[in-house]
């Protein structure tokens, strides 16, 4: 890979025209630079974008073969690239001075360019994040149960149930974002929300859901509260979304869980998801410049 075989752009525009051909070919796996993508392209048409995030291409023959964009608090996602390419594209951006607070990806891409990063510049990598991407397979029966698309009525409880969430996973940028009251700016904002609700309308779980991008919805978040669990709710409520994703014409619904967490994974199995792919995300520690400061994006 050459170094000129990356395009970078500042333009949200002008990157979704000429890689969104390419995210789109494979949804379900670039599920978050889909949302994203289109999260910015919305508050560029709002006039909301301040800051400026880098997105980048790899063309070859023609033909766009990844992308990454980088957000201008330092964090780098990039889609699934060989270690060779991984390892140049370090090299790339390092020779143009980027500096970097991150970078998620699937597990191979994650490490091959974390480990690189390390090489170019001394930033040391450490696991922040790991996740599993699971796909839906549509399950049989449907599971019982009654309920109901949160509306405008129910945006404390929304916002207070997504912030519990965020405790659960250790979530620090939403949480803090949603205590300066920042909602507008959070990965929950645009979501689709549903309740699961008990005979007499008491909300007991929610999920939520993107909406639909070439033909892909993720779900997210999944959340009940501590003292309502082990009760059949999660799972009811997933279940409602992701039939309701698919009964809109879906063809991949998507979900991330965390590996940590063995209940959360057998439930999503049982209801017909499939594991496609492993995702993880390294922090990098900022260096030392020659005066003595840290440099990092942070």
């Amino acid at each position: 890979m050459r170094p000129d075989d990356w395009q970078l752009t500042e333009d949200v525009e002008d990157f979704h025209a000429r890689a969104g051909d390419f995210l789109r070919s494979r949804p379900a796996l670039h599920n978050t630079p889909l949302t994203t993508l289109r999260r910015l392209r919305d508050r560029k048409a709002n006039a909301a974008v301040t800051e400026v995030t880098v997105f980048g291409r790899l063309q070859s023959g023609g033909e766009v073969r990844a992308a990454f964009y980088r957000t201008p608090r330092g964090g780098l996602t990039l889609t699934p690239l060989s270690a060779g390419q991984a390892a140049a594209l370090a090299a790339h951006l390092a020779a143009l001075g980027h500096s970097l607070a991150s970078v998620v990806a699937d597990h191979d891409t994650a490490t091959a360019f974390a480990e690189a990063w390390q090489r170019h510049t001394g930033a040391a990598p450490a696991v922040f994040w790991r996740t599993h991407l699971y796909r839906l397979v549509p399950p049989e029966p449907h599971p019982p149960g009654r309920s109901r698309i949160a509306g405008t009525p129910d945006h404390e409880q929304v916002v207070r149930w997504c912030r519990a969430f965020c405790v659960d996973v250790a979530e620090e940028a939403t949480i803090a974002a949603i205590d300066a009251g920042h909602w507008a700016d959070t990965r929950f904002a645009d979501k689709h929300v549903t309740f699961w609700r008990t005979p007499d309308g008491t909300p007991v779980s929610l999920a939520g859901s993107t909406t639909m991008l070439a033909g892909m919805v993720r779900v997210d978040p999944v959340y009940t509260p501590a003292s309502l669990r082990g009760r059949g709710y999660a799972g009811a409520v997933t279940a409602e979304v992701s039939g309701a994703a698919l009964a809109a014409g879906a063809t991949d619904v998507v979900l991330f869980a965390d590996p940590g967490n063995p209940t959360s994974n057998a439930l999503y199995q049982r209801l017909g998801y499939v594991r496609v792919a492993d995702f993880t995300g390294y922090r990098f520690t900022p260096v030392p410049t020659g005066d003595g400061m840290a440099r990092s994006d942070s």
